[in-house]
């Protein structure tokens, strides 16, 4: 269904031109669907530790010598002095200043890596080569020569037989000869990094952590993202939300003192021009992941004739039904209910989420 859009201030604006940019739109419809993960998994991260190859995700390289100011010029955070030891959130904008993905930024060597979410990774890639233009700057796919590896839990014993030293913070980067090593933020209280290298050289080493952590579904990741309150950009919601409506300017991944960027001035002009009326916030529904997915629309029981929200992530639950990360109206979480698909359709529970949001004035 296409419904009008709204900027973070809560302004319609209506989809740019009713379609996706070309280069987006050309991408598959979604990734598949994960199983749902046994009960097993879920304990193995909350009780012990356990890993996770995260398929669901696609590498971009970026190299020259002009890579980090190409990149600084596309991305919404600052990727011109972004240093060895950290990485960081960024989106990539339309002009309308929606949001074409999301990724997870770091230095490897002098390649700039780009963790981006699989189903939008081509179009994303094809369309930033577009703009490259005389920069000597250069993207390429890495994906198949390099594993992702998530890790949660208690995982630093097994981690240490790999690593010499392990982050000491959110987005701390250590290097290694396996490869990176990168903590993410905790989900449920429980540690979790990434492991991104070449792929021969971790294969290797899964011997290792399999003496002591279990290898579960990277569906599992999925749902630990959603606990972090972390949101990411798939193929479902391209171009549905600026970033504010997702959070990230709360999570760090917009810098406002920054050069331009496409959408930039649109991405600044929510962010100062009053209150952000709309906001992403963590919740859980009965149903299934082949039938609760990223994109359905949400409804509010005083207003069921059009929608208050939308899905931007989901995964199964341990205790059944599914968690997600929804963009909604601040307005409609403040009585009534609210329900998927539509108004008499199941009714989502709100949970409180891992970090505060701004208190609007």
């Amino acid at each position: 269904m296409n419904t009008p859009l709204a900027t973070a201030s809560g302004t319609p604006t209506g989809s740019p031109s009713g379609t996706a940019p070309a280069a987006i739109a050309a991408a598959p419809a979604g990734l598949p669907t994960l199983p749902r993960p046994g009960a097993d998994e879920f304990d193995a991260v909350v009780a012990h530790g356990a890993y996770m190859p995260l398929t669901q995700f696609g590498v971009i390289d970026a190299t020259g010598d002009d890579a980090a100011s190409f990149l600084h010029g596309q991305l919404t955070n600052d990727t011109q002095h972004l240093d060895a030891a950290s990485a960081r959130l960024a989106g990539y904008c339309s002009a309308k200043g929606r949001l074409l993905a999301s990724f997870l930024t770091w230095r490897s060597g002098d390649t700039i890596r780009l963790l981006v979410s699989k189903d939008v990774q081509a179009a994303v890639q094809k369309r930033l080569s577009m703009f490259v233009l005389r920069a000597k700057a250069k993207l390429t796919d890495a994906s198949g020569e390099l594993a992702v590896i998530g890790l949660a839990g208690d995982v630093r014993k097994a981690l240490s037989g790999v690593f010499d030293a392990l982050p000491d913070g959110v987005h701390v980067k250590v290097d290694g000869a396996a490869g990176s090593l990168i903590r993410v933020p905790d989900a449920l209280g429980r540690l979790r990094y990434l492991w991104v290298g070449p792929k021969a050289q971790i294969e290797s080493q899964l011997a290792l952590l399999d003496e002591t952590l279990k290898r579960v579904s990277p569906a599992v990741w999925d749902w630990l993202d959603i606990r972090a309150g972390e949101p990411r950009i798939t193929q479902p919601v391209v171009e549905q939300f600026v970033p504010q409506m997702v959070n990230f300017d709360v999570l760090g991944a917009v810098n406002f003192r920054k050069g331009c960027y496409p959408g930039q001035e649109v991405v600044a002009r929510s962010q100062y021009r009053g209150t952000i009326k709309r906001r992403t916030s963590l919740a859980t529904v009965a149903g299934e992941p082949d039938t609760v997915r990223a994109g359905a629309e949400l409804f509010h029981s005083d207003d069921p004739g059009q929608p208050c929200g939308m899905v931007v992530n989901a995964a199964s639950a341990p205790e059944g039904g599914v968690d997600v990360l929804v963009e909604i109206k601040l307005a409609a979480l403040e009585n009534g209910s609210v329900h998927l698909g539509a108004a008499t359709g199941p009714a989502l529970r709100f949970l409180a989420l891992p970090y505060g949001l701004p208190t609007e004035v």
